[in-house]
């Protein structure tokens, strides 16, 4: 009988797992989309007034940061969930078990203390990115 009770422990935590991941993409996919249109929000203002008052576009932007950092707790919460941790250095999908990359060797976040999870990179997706309408190019 212990088999059975452990194979249902499993299974409803896999269940829970699947739920959380499919929640959390949808929450992702739900910033992503309002980044676009808060990008929109600033070249259409900016295209009926480009003389508007910068602190009407920097509330705009700030928006934006704000919703890259939940993309980036989230992300991270995914990661997480799928047992695995993303190298802060070159973006290596490492197993959580490790705390070195293997591929460039960085040290590797123990949890989101050691991460940075309100730092924002300059060159991340939405800043360097031309295609960030593309939906084919979101990786979660």
């Amino acid at each position: 009988m212990p088999n059975f009770m452990e194979a249902f422990t499993n299974a409803a935590g896999k269940a829970k797992n699947a739920t959380e991941v499919s929640n959390l993409k949808r929450k992702i996919l739900y910033e992503q989309e309002r980044i676009v249109e808060v990008f929109a929000d600033i070249g259409r203002k900016y295209y009926k007034n480009p003389e508007e008052d910068p602190a009407v576009l920097k509330v705009l932007c700030e928006d934006v940061d704000t919703r890259r950092r939940r993309i980036k707790q989230m992300r991270f919460e995914l990661n997480s969930i799928r047992g695995y941790k993303v190298c802060p250095k070159c973006d290596s999908e490492v197993n959580e078990k490790f705390q070195f990359c293997g591929v460039c060797g960085a040290r590797l976040p123990e949890d989101d203390e050691d991460e940075d999870l309100n730092s924002l990179d300059s060159g991340d997706y939405y800043t360097e990115s031309d295609d960030f309408f593309s939906a084919d190019s979101v990786k979660y």
